[in-house]
């Protein structure tokens, strides 16, 4: 379907498996994933169901009907467990492996309870010999394929929740699916879409964040937001800029030259916030504290100006303690990143002007270069997307929508910024959607849905695929993209 209008690579084309119409049991009944998350430092493991039915509404007057489907997904399980910081500075590799070591199988235990009860809708179950005896002696419903991150991340860490994931499939004898980590990030405002519709408030089980707001079931219509889109991946090791045309098919537009926003932002943090709040962080995010720090409440960010023409972009001023720090490539029209110098160019400033020991850096001024390292970085992204929707609209390509993912998306001065500034420079009308912060940064649940919609558009992974430390989503890349890698296979259509 998504696939079959998508414009690959040779390669991809070559190494892709061939899409079918989905079955009666794929379009009919509820599907059910188990889904692992080991990429980077988090250790995360959720139960996703998706419903989907295809009501029948007739028009006002009685003659047509309306078939589209009906779609809700429900979380059963969501939880993660963050490798501890140890003072080292960041992520380190081996204490992440470590902690996936220790964590992942007390987590996939305990999601096992969640699964649903083989008693409660055996209709939609295949068959009553698909089901497993609970430690509690209840008989649970199997999942109908297991997702995994496949890459891109950390290749040890990866290795530890697919080897994991193959595991459960070659067990429980269903489908695997190996997910990419950023298409997933892609996809969450559809998992979002689909968890409002089908998840009521009550029914959350404890593990899933009380902050969401959803509603019950809607009768339905497609799941938004819908391709063509633009996407902003934002995270400690990734900042792309995409135009998602299907499922599988993500053009790269613009994409770091040296280091991700959130390395630099880190990097940011780490320098310049107090000691009294270093000493009590419990995790690495020192971009998240860097910017709690930088504006204590909403109503301080109007304190870093949204430049209103390019031109304010390009020569910024001293402030008033005499210095100041320009964005990078404010003067050209380059379709790329660079935060690099960001970092470099403020250390270079705090060193001058913090002196021995911090000795001579006042609090006002240490706001000021945290503000600068997050409203520079900010503003650097806005720049490049605005320009990316100019090249788009004169190449006649409509876009009404432009969806940031990723851990430095739940950052809400990044979200009132890239609003602003899209608002002043003439894209009003573009609809800006951020996931909520709980499922920006790396988790389980949107490797559960990317699974499914890989999973109905046909794909599914074959027991000997391997973990993938670099992975790219064009599909014109030297890899062929999502689909250009090795792996994917022709589903078995058994029932």
């Amino acid at each position: 379907m998504l696939y079959a209008g998508t414009k690959l690579s040779r390669f991809a084309r070559s190494n892709a498996p061939k899409l079918q119409c989905r079955s009666w049991w794929q379009q009919k009944c509820n599907l059910l994933t188990l889904a692992i998350e080991t990429s980077c430092d988090d250790t995360a493991v959720a139960i996703l169901e998706k419903s989907s039915t295809e009501p029948a509404h007739r028009s006002g007057n009685g003659d047509s009907v309306d078939k589209r489907e009906a779609i809700s997904a429900r979380l059963l399980f969501n939880e993660k467990t963050t490798a501890r910081n140890t003072g080292l500075g960041g992520i380190h590799p081996i204490e992440a492996l470590e902690s996936h070591q220790a964590n992942l199988s007390k987590l996939v235990s305990k999601a096992v309870g969640f699964l649903p009860n083989a008693d409660a809708g055996l209709e939609n179950v295949r068959s009553k010999s698909r089901v497993i005896q609970h430690n509690d002696g209840t008989l649970k419903r199997l999942p109908d394929f297991v997702s995994v991150t496949r890459g891109p991340g950390m290749r040890s860490n990866l290795a530890c929740g697919l080897n994991t994931a193959k595991g459960l499939s070659a067990a429980w004898q269903v489908p695997l699916v190996g997910v990419h980590h950023m298409q997933a990030h892609a996809l969450t405002p559809r998992l979002v879409d689909a968890l409002e519709r089908g998840q009521r408030v009550e029914d959350y089980q404890i593990s899933i964040p009380k902050a969401v707001n959803a509603s019950s079931l809607v009768e339905a219509s497609e799941l938004k937001p819908e391709f063509p889109l633009l996407t902003l991946l934002v995270s400690g090791g990734h900042t792309m800029l995409l135009h998602s045309k299907g499922l599988v098919d993500h053009q790269i537009l613009a994409t770091t030259r040296d280091v991700a926003i959130g390395d630099a932002l880190d990097k940011c943090g780490r320098m310049i916030l107090p000691e009294n709040i270093k000493s009590k962080m419990k995790d690495t995010a020192y971009a998240k504290y860097l910017s709690d720090f930088a504006f204590a409440a909403a109503t301080q960010y109007d304190m870093w100006p949204v430049p209103m023409k390019r031109k304010d972009e390009i020569n910024k001023p001293d402030n008033r303690f005499g210095w100041q720090v320009q964005a990078p490539l404010a003067d050209t029209r380059d379709m790329a990143f660079s935060f690099t110098s960001i970092a470099t160019s403020i250390e270079r400033t705090f060193k001058v002007r913090a002196g021995p020991a911090d000795s001579r850096m006042s609090v006002e001024e240490r706001l000021l270069f945290a503000r600068t390292a997050l409203g520079i970085a900010f503003e650097h992204l806005a720049s490049r997307t605005i320009i990316a929707l100019e090249n788009l609209r004169i190449a006649r390509h409509n876009i009404s929508t432009l969806v940031v993912s990723g851990g430095v998306a739940a950052n809400d001065f990044l979200r009132y910024f890239l609003r602003a500034m899209l608002n002043v420079r003439g894209f009003e009308h573009v609809q800006l959607l951020f996931p909520p912060p709980w499922l920006c940064t790396d988790n389980a649940a949107m490797i559960a849905w990317c699974g499914v919609e890989m999973y109905e558009a046909g794909f599914q992974s074959g027991l000997d695929i391997g973990a993938l430390r670099k992975w790219s989503m064009d599909p014109t890349a030297a890899d062929g993209g999502i689909l250009g890698v090795g792996g994917w296979m022709q589903p078995n259509m058994v029932f």
